[in-house]
């Protein structure tokens, strides 16, 4: 029987037993087809559709399945990856497992394409700061790693400059970390010792671009963090980030590093 004569498009509610499993398996399947249309309107439409209505079993077996992906040959699974997950954990599960698989590919991934004419949405950095976003938004997660990983991903050596607003995507996983209730001054800002030191290593010349798209990200996040901080579906008040002045005097003081008419407010520039 092949993958498509298992495909189901109706509810999972529709489905118990062996032909529950198959459709689940079949839609894992999909996520790794090259064909757009299968991968991203089907597969991972039908993902966010019946993830909330799996039981903890068939979510954890779902995201096994999927954490797998980060090791696959295809960049589209891979890609494709962190979205399902994100989503998972939106839905309230999540093992550490699922972040040693994610944490080991996200900063290593070479393949930044956003749009791809064959393969359609490729967007491995966008997607990656989603998955961020969702742990993020979850009460028990540490904010240290997710700031750590953001920054592995922008300072990561690459050829690719953001040409798909992946930049935006990820200054809104950062601007969800920093509206974390619980999170302290010290841990609101000091993420950002990295990224100034790698600034202070620029020469004249061409920018690089994990330099161009920190820069840009950084400002993107200077705009969140002032104005606030929509939900993802847009309803609602927007979120205040928790230590708004502070952080907006970092971002300000790291970008002057690289931004000669920006004066810096609080003297982070200097060595």
């Amino acid at each position: 029987m092949d993958d498509r004569s298992r495909r189901h498009d109706g509810d999972i509610g529709e489905l118990s037993g062996a032909a529950r499993a198959a459709a689940l398996d079949a839609m894992v399947a999909d996520l790794r087809s090259p064909d757009p249309v299968v991968r991203d309107e089907q597969a991972y439409g039908t993902a966010v559709r019946w993830i909330p209505g799996l039981d903890v079993a068939e979510r954890r077996w779902l995201g096994d399945r999927t954490a797998g992906l980060f090791d696959d040959p295809g960049i589209q699974a891979r890609a494709f990856a962190p979205l399902v997950l994100a989503r998972i954990a939106d839905a309230g599960d999540w093992r550490q497992e699922w972040w040693e698989a994610f944490a080991g590919w996200y900063p290593g991934e070479t393949d930044l394409r956003g749009y791809d004419p064959v393969l359609g949405w490729v967007h491995a950095a966008a997607h990656g700061a989603d998955l961020l976003a969702a742990l993020a938004r979850r009460p028990e997660q540490d904010a240290a790693p997710l700031f750590e990983l953001a920054v592995a991903r922008l300072l990561a050596d690459t050829g690719q400059v953001f040409d798909a607003q992946e930049d935006d995507r990820i200054a809104r996983a950062l601007a969800q970390i920093l509206c974390r209730p619980g999170l302290g001054a010290a841990g609101s800002v000091g993420w950002l010792d990295a990224v100034s030191a790698a600034f202070r290593t620029g020469e004249p010349g061409p920018v690089p671009p994990w330099a161009s798209n920190t820069m840009r990200t950084l400002r993107m996040l200077y705009l969140l963090v002032d104005r606030g901080l929509l939900t993802p579906g847009g309803d609602g008040p927007p979120s205040t980030v928790t230590h708004r002045k502070a952080v907006l005097d970092a971002l300000a003081a790291t970008l002057a590093i690289v931004t000669p008419c920006l004066p810096s407010p609080s003297g982070r520039d200097q060595v």
